[in-house]
């Protein structure tokens, strides 16, 4: 059974992709907010393509929030030859990841590795009336690109999952989709940025509002210019260094047509209200929220 402090909002994030800058911010985030590490819940991919693997799954461990497995974590944690990511073979993805992947292995202590093997799968809790469950890409598949355009992708995996609220990352943008009488919530990542054309990363905000369960995402700014140096100074994954500058990724092969087109288009901070036995409502909000 997972303890909340009930008199907070839960803070929600997907991965943090090595990338010390960004975590660190989001930490300062949580901490501005006064949300404890006990209210703080993490979909995995810790670690990945940025410079700082070891120094930024150090950051999350001491922070003591919640984390679950990502294909990385499952990878590094046997320190396994790939990311297991679900790239197609010879794509530019899959040919990114040559790179970065053997710099973050090489550089993981047993310490971290051994962390990362403890983390659970899964977490399955109550909050404010509502059953939610948290995975790390689909709800059977750890490595599953689940999107928003993608409906029956999402009525299956909302049907697998069984809870009120799903809250899922690994495919890197941020959105909120009703599913029947079902929500998936992807809070989006914070150590890449969501291909829109931004530097700014994403993270999500779960609260009870006047009897209501609110559901929203958020953009977080960071020094993207130190984080994306030491990836120049590494050397290891040149084309996501550029990302983390420009806020459009290297390659679009993972995206299906809907998301591919949005590419460069600035994504709205959107919010979900769903009161007590009624449907979920959502709506885009300003830049400022």
């Amino acid at each position: 059974m997972i303890a909340f402090d009930i008199t907070k909002p839960l803070l929600v994030f997907g991965g943090p992709y090595s990338n010390l800058q960004a975590t660190q911010a989001l930490r300062g985030c949580a901490q501005a907010l006064t949300i404890p590490a006990v209210n703080v819940i993490c979909t995995g991919d810790i670690v990945a393509y940025c410079a700082a693997p070891e120094e930024t799954a150090r950051l999350i461990a001491e922070w003591g929030c919640h984390v679950i497995q990502g294909n990385c974590e499952q990878q590094l944690a046997v320190a396994a030859e790939d990311c297991a990511c679900n790239f197609e073979d010879g794509t530019e993805c899959a040919a990114l990841a040559k790179g970065w992947y053997p710099y973050a292995n090489a550089r993981l202590s047993d310490d971290m590795r051994a962390w990362m093997s403890g983390l659970p799968e899964t977490l399955r809790f109550t909050y404010a009336g509502r059953t939610f469950r948290v995975v790390h890409g689909g709800t059977a598949v750890v490595n599953r690109w689940v999107f928003q355009s993608e409906r029956d992708v999402l009525a299956e995996e909302v049907a697998l999952s069984g809870a009120d609220i799903t809250i899922a990352g690994h495919s890197g943008i941020p959105y909120l989709r009703r599913v029947g009488g079902r929500v998936w919530f992807n809070p989006g990542v914070i150590g890449m940025p969501a291909n829109d054309g931004t530097a700014d990363v994403w993270y999500g905000l779960i609260r009870e509002i006047d009897g209501e369960m609110v559901l929203s995402t958020h953009r977080l700014a960071y020094d993207h210019h130190s984080a994306a140096a030491a990836m120049r100074r590494s050397g290891h994954a040149n084309g996501y260094a550029r990302t983390l500058i420009t806020g459009l990724w290297p390659s679009l092969d993972i995206l299906p047509p809907a998301e591919r087109e949005a590419t460069g288009k600035r994504i709205r901070p959107r919010t979900m209200r769903i009161g007590a036995g009624t449907a979920a409502k959502s709506r885009a909000e300003s830049e400022a929220a």
